[in-house]
């Protein structure tokens, strides 16, 4: 097979164009992430002061050096706690991704003690929660570098409280699935906080800093009366001789974090997982720092996924699957890093040959044990009364199906527009795929909000002519506006990504390495063997 051939010209002025308007908006989420770091960073001086390292520095030193990091929900809880764009701040509190520790892929969640001492914001269960369901799905030990004043109690909610004791059923369900869970105490870790050490296999505590107690100090006080101080009542010394909360004393951040590391080593994890295949393979034929120029940030603004598929896959080379029939929905067979996989993709809307097309693919990759890959960039299924007549709803439910049904890996991107049913049939958030990542120009909702607001005027002007009555057409003017400013203040990518609706923001020109890394996770997965247990591992 010869490589594809593009039509693409990257001199031209849309090229040019479209290459600034994405860089731009990458340049949004680079700052939003340095928002959250300059804000711990500024407690940098009272770390010193106390001789701990930064969180960023704890995440680095526990990491081997130069092997990849797939960070995880970096902009969970950005536009969640307050509307005002420019004082929002993303992360929810804590750090998170998959990286190498001593050779061994683990699940990482840090907490941010440089910002409000790492209490708990409204997103910090749910992005704690996700990231011990991907250390259960893929079978990854777990590592939590532990430092939080544990929730603002100003900030309380009943059903956060409740829903929140999820973190730890999960945390034992992850040891009784034989997934070794590890706790290293950089600072204090009280009330439900303390559950963290408590539920975990291994715990590491540095010294005169790692604390865990169901109540701090002045609340024993307040409810007993007893007279006791940190040290005795949470320290390192007092759980590492007397309770036998902590197995490993360390002499500041740094030792604790080398323990860390050794004991990740001596676990050692991949002795059960079964050898990967090697795989020959060539890389794109066509560079992908181009992406960021073929693609419109507009959603309204066609280009040919093929192009951006060119530049992701092995060689430039795929093999597409009935291309002149529901041609609008583009199916290929490629490989990425010479692993073989499915690529469904969209030049436009959805119609009933694109769907019919589509679930057989699905069916195929399943058949062939194929992982699939989702390029979700679509307005949704067609509609209209031919659509409708050719049995839009019935072909759609089968692209549905299969999709919900298939058994291999699945990793979506959404890449521009990805509304409506489309959204459901190209593995949408609510399909639970594997993996699922956004592009910054990414638009995800029900509809536009253009649609809305035309949907919208349409039943007023159909309401008011039933009952013989004239519209207002400034009401409807105003309703308009309204309409447009709350569905597409919902859609945009930074807004979508700080509710948790993907894993996070990548850039455009990563996306072959984030595809390879997240498909080769899945692939160690299916090869790892765990020794399950009936309860968990029962702390002594």
């Amino acid at each position: 097979m010869t490589p594809f051939t593009t039509a693409i010209d990257p001199k031209s002025d849309a090229f040019q164009r479209n290459r600034a308007d994405m860089l731009a908006l990458m340049d949004k989420v680079h700052d939003l992430k340095d928002r959250a770091a300059a804000l711990s960073e500024r407690r940098r001086p009272r770390f010193d002061e106390r001789g701990q390292l930064t969180p960023r520095e704890r995440l680095h030193r526990l990491l081997d050096p130069g092997m990849p990091y797939l960070e995880l929900y970096a902009l969970a809880n950005y536009l969640v706690d307050t509307a005002d764009r420019d004082a929002s701040i993303p992360g929810a509190s804590a750090l998170s991704g998959i990286g190498f520790i001593n050779g061994t892929r683990c699940v990482i969640f840090v907490d941010d003690s440089g910002i409000a001492a790492g209490s708990a914001v409204a997103k910090t269960s749910d992005k704690f929660q996700a990231c011990l369901d991907i250390a259960m799905r893929y079978k990854l030990p777990f590592v939590h570098l532990v430092e939080s004043a544990g929730a603002d109690l100003l900030q309380y909610a009943v059903e956060s409280w409740a829903f929140a004791g999820r973190m730890f059923c999960k945390l034992a369900q992850l040891s009784a699935a034989g997934i070794p869970t590890i706790a290293v105490l950089h600072g204090p870790a009280t009330a439900g906080g303390a559950y963290m050490p408590g539920l975990s296999d291994y715990v590491i505590s540095v010294k005169g800093r790692g604390r865990a107690s169901l109540a701090a100090a002045a609340l024993v006080r307040a409810a007993t009366g007893e007279e006791t101080n940190e040290e005795d009542l949470a320290g390192t010394e007092m759980h590492a001789t007397v309770s036998g909360l902590v197995e490993y004393s360390a002499e500041d951040d740094a030792h604790a974090l080398l323990i860390a590391r050794n004991l990740v080593k001596r676990l050692d994890w991949n002795k059960n997982a079964a050898p990967g295949q090697m795989r020959a393979y060539d890389p794109p034929a066509l560079d992908p720092d181009e992406i960021a120029g073929l693609v419109p940030v507009d959603y309204r603004k066609s280009y040919d996924v093929r192009e951006v598929i060119a530049r992701i896959v092995d060689g430039s080379v795929f093999e597409e699957f009935k291309p002149r029939y529901g041609a609008s929905t583009v199916c290929v067979q490629a490989a990425l890093f010479g692993r073989a996989c499915g690529i469904v993709g969209n030049n436009g809307p959805i119609d009933p040959n694109g769907a019919t097309k589509a679930a057989q693919f699905f069916q195929l990759c399943d058949q062939a044990d194929m992982p699939v890959v989702f390029l979700s960039n679509t307005t949704g299924y067609m509609v209209g009364r031919d659509y409708e007549r050719a049995g839009m709803i019935k072909h759609g439910a089968k692209m549905i199906q299969a999709v919900s049904n298939l058994r291999v890996p699945r990793i979506t991107l959404y890449i521009g527009a990805s509304f409506g049913a489309g959204n459901y049939g190209m593995s949408g958030i609510g399909f639970a795929p594997d993996f699922l990542f956004s592009w910054p120009n990414a638009t995800t909702g029900v509809m536009g909000g253009q649609q809305a607001a035309l949907t919208m005027d349409q039943v007023a002007r159909g309401s008011a002519a039933r009952r013989g009555v004239e519209v207002d057409e400034d009401q409807l003017a105003q309703q308009k506006e309204r309409l447009i400013a709350h569905f597409d203040g919902q859609s945009d990518a930074l807004y979508t990504s700080g509710r948790m609706l993907d894993q996070g923001i990548i850039d455009p020109r990563d996306t072959r390495k984030v595809l390879g890394f997240a498909l080769e996770t899945c692939a160690e997965a299916r090869r790892q063997t765990v020794r399950p247990n009936a309860f968990g591992v029962a702390r002594m």
